[in-house]
């Protein structure tokens, strides 16, 4: 065998040169082919001998293939990224919170009053719906948009929107306080709750995108709260059935909503029942009976 180097002859079998101390032999580390000592990339497979990544590989990387203008290869098309779902389908629990007439109360406030007025009243609210994990998608103007269920989960989205309401009703009373001593005002708030299925994706033009609800459902909720008395909250019958039990309600009868053809039920949530647990709600209206299970509750009587 040759040596490139120094043009010697060596035995066959050679690793290095007996009169250089040149490589004899060039083995890829990728498929084990022996290249001539000079090669940088493997004959046999193309890999680094070198450790260096040849341009025509990182021309493919980069999607530019062997075309000099930078085009993709038909050959060997640049591998696209999946990208994730522009949009998510989901029951989604929406409660809608606003101030009542914010419009006399603009009429009675200098704007930079008005601005510090609303700000907390915001600020109020958003401290309890955070502290139940809800999602205020928008503030809009004096009124919020928030969202259980978006983008997390839980179980019990409609009780914790429940009971955000009554929240939000409760802290509102340490902010009129607070505001009556300073500027002789009280804040009422309207409340409505509904849950139903929607499309939540992100919606908007130009460099504002911001994910929002369409469907049914946050309408209703929206005509729901146009329904409640101040200081109170109103709910669906869909998320009367979620919580009962849990929330003492009253019944308000069927009301036409606009935009709904037909009367829907609606209720009014008035306080936490106290009950912690689905078989504590069971427990009050009476458990099913158990058929046949004499021997077994006699044990647990006796134990």
């Amino acid at each position: 065998m040759q040596c490139l180097g120094c043009e010697s002859d060596n035995p066959e079998g050679m690793k290095f040169c007996g009169e250089c101390g040149a490589p004899l032999r060039n083995p890829c580390p990728k498929c084990g082919f022996e290249n001539p000592p000079r090669f940088k990339f493997c004959g046999e497979c193309g890999a680094s001998l070198t450790g260096q990544v040849p341009a025509s590989h990182q021309a493919q990387v980069d999607g530019r293939g062997d075309d000099p203008e930078g085009r993709v290869s038909p050959a060997r098309p640049f591998p696209r990224r999946r990208e994730t779902p522009e949009v998510e389908r989901r029951q989604l629990t929406v409660l809608f919170c606003d101030l009542v007439d914010s419009t006399l109360l603009s009429t009675q406030l200098d704007p930079e009053e008005l601005r510090e007025v609303v700000r907390a009243y915001q600020a109020t609210c958003a401290e309890v719906i955070t502290r139940f994990e809800g999602y205020i998608a928008q503030y809009l103007g004096d009124g919020l948009l928030v969202y259980f269920g978006y983008p997390q989960a839980h179980e019990d989205d409609a009780q914790r929107a429940a009971r955000v309401g009554l929240g939000i009703l409760e802290a509102m009373k340490a902010l009129n306080a607070r505001l009556a001593r300073d500027r002789s005002l009280r804040l009422a708030v309207r409340l409505g709750i509904h849950i139903g299925l929607v499309v939540v994706g992100e919606m908007g033009g130009g460099t504002k995108h911001e994910p929002l609800a369409l469907g049914e459902t946050p309408n209703v909720a929206a005509r729901l709260q146009s329904l409640a008395e101040p200081d109170t909250v109103v709910i669906s019958a869909a998320t009367y059935r979620l919580i009962q039990g849990f929330f003492n309600c009253r019944d308000l009868g069927c009301q036409t909503l606009k935009g709904i053809s037909t009367s829907v039920p609606v209720y009014r949530v008035l306080e936490e029942s106290g009950a912690q647990s689905r078989l504590d709600v069971g427990s009050t209206t009476g458990l099913t009976p158990l058929v046949g299970r004499e021997q077994e509750v006699g044990l647990l009587l006796e134990r």
